[in-house]
């Protein structure tokens, strides 16, 4: 099983960015897809998660209204939409499968990617 996250990178304040998590080797329809971030010096923490039947999602209080999670299950791809972006976004983010409903604790998380790294400068 791989999940293989990208679209990171460097922008602006009020900016954008479009992550992207693709998974191999696994029924990706039957997993709950997740995204964690991890700035310099602090823990992981929960940032958005969308249910494998694309009818619910979750978001953490501080990204909510900025940023959307979405999937393509015929892709096999999960995306993190972040838009207005602020310098506390920055962070190396992170997806992650769930096979249960549980979605805002890590250990819920069968499966990581290498996490792909935002920066937001101000």
């Amino acid at each position: 099983v791989q999940l293989q996250a990208s679209g990171g990178g460097l922008v602006q304040a009020g900016g954008s960015l479009r992550l992207s998590c693709v998974a191999s080797g696994l029924t990706f329809s039957n997993y709950l897809m997740g995204w964690f971030r991890q700035a310099p010096g602090k823990e992981r923490e929960f940032v958005a998660a969308i249910t494998w039947n694309n009818i619910n999602t979750y978001y953490q209080g501080s990204v909510k209204g900025r940023f959307t999670v979405s999937r393509d299950d015929a892709k096999n791809t999960a995306y993190l939409q972040m838009n207005s972006l602020k310098p506390e976004d920055t962070a190396v983010y992170y997806c992650g499968a769930s096979p249960t409903k549980n979605y805002f604790r890590q250990s819920f998380y069968k499966y990581w990617g290498q996490g792909t790294l935002v920066t937001v400068s101000s």
